[in-house]
């Protein structure tokens, strides 16, 4: 089983900003698990939610809508809705100078009535386009470096990490020209499923699967990502992204990698994400008419 969040201590007092505030990845995947870290002690005190978007929201309406979210979700958490009074609220665009200067007096507040002593973590839950024009709205206000007295300041950006290799790069250079290398952190929410997660511990402290997890006794690996949600409101998103790269070249790459690869040598991020990529590197790519006769052949054996 993956750790519990009362298996680890709490981090430091911070401030989340949550960039997209009002939408879909917001509503169904942070505000929850904001909610069980929560409920199972896994937030410092001194924690307060900053959201930004453009839906014209007051401090009032974005706390009611994150207490509603979390009890959609299968709520209530009494410590979410107690934390949520403190949540703020910045209604703008990502390329206005005003929403981020706002942003700043807001984030000074905090450090004044919720004592988050200057440490921010910002999460871009927009639509890629808008990364590297907050990433540089940030930094053109400061808001790259820590507050007063603070130690931290990070950027979470979620996938998809561009729509090719051109734009990935291109990307990877507008976020530096605003923050340094270890304050970026680009994440796959999927990962943090619990499910995805056990996958090293079935792999590798099984000793039933361990010994036969190898192309002698495996014949067919098949990744299967069953939806239960369709497109609903994230039609803006679905038409610039694709449901290719929303779930193909980042959910289902990363459970093949964790599925697939060698065990690590140190199991932290570094050694975990060497090992993916070496497994990566030796996967081979089929041609178009040799991935129509592998279905062809997977059909067949299904109807035998």
């Amino acid at each position: 089983m993956a750790d519990e969040p009362s298996s680890f201590a709490p981090p430091p007092p911070l401030v989340l900003v949550v960039f997209g505030a009002s939408g879909d990845l917001t509503t169904r995947k942070l505000l929850p698990a904001i909610a069980g870290l929560a409920e199972h002690g896994g937030l410092p005190d001194a924690f307060c939610v900053v959201g930004v978007a453009r839906t014209p929201w007051s401090d009032d309406e974005f706390r009611k809508a994150a207490v509603e979210a979390v009890e959609s979700a299968g709520g209530p958490h009494p410590r979410f809705a107690e934390m949520a009074a403190r949540f703020r609220y910045v209604a703008g665009e990502y390329g206005d100078v005003a929403t981020f200067a706002r942003l700043a007096e807001v984030l000074a507040e905090c450090d004044r009535d919720c004592a988050t002593a200057g440490n921010r973590v910002f999460y871009l839950a927009t639509v890629p386009d808008a990364f590297g024009t907050v990433a540089a709205s940030l930094a053109a206000l400061g808001c790259n470096h820590p507050g007063p007295g603070g130690t931290f300041a990070r950027l979470v950006v979620e996938k998809p990490y561009g729509r090719d290799l051109a734009s990935a790069q291109a990307l990877d250079v507008a976020l530096h020209s605003a923050f340094d290398e270890n304050q970026i952190f680009r994440i796959d929410h999927y990962m943090g499923k619990e499910t995805v997660q056990n996958v090293l511990a079935l792999r590798f402290a099984n000793a039933i699967f361990e010994p036969i997890w190898n192309r002698r006794y495996v014949d067919c690996i098949q990744v299967t990502v069953a939806e239960q949600l369709g497109v609903e409101h994230r039609g803006g998103f679905y038409e610039h992204a694709g449901a290719l790269r929303d779930i193909v070249q980042n959910h289902v790459m990363q459970v093949l990698a964790l599925t697939l690869m060698e065990p690590p040598a140190v199991v932290d991020a570094e050694g975990i994400r060497d090992e993916k990529v070496k497994l990566l590197k030796a996967v081979v790519v089929p041609s178009v008419d040799q991935a129509v006769l592998l279905r062809n052949v997977i059909s067949l054996k299904r109807a035998l």
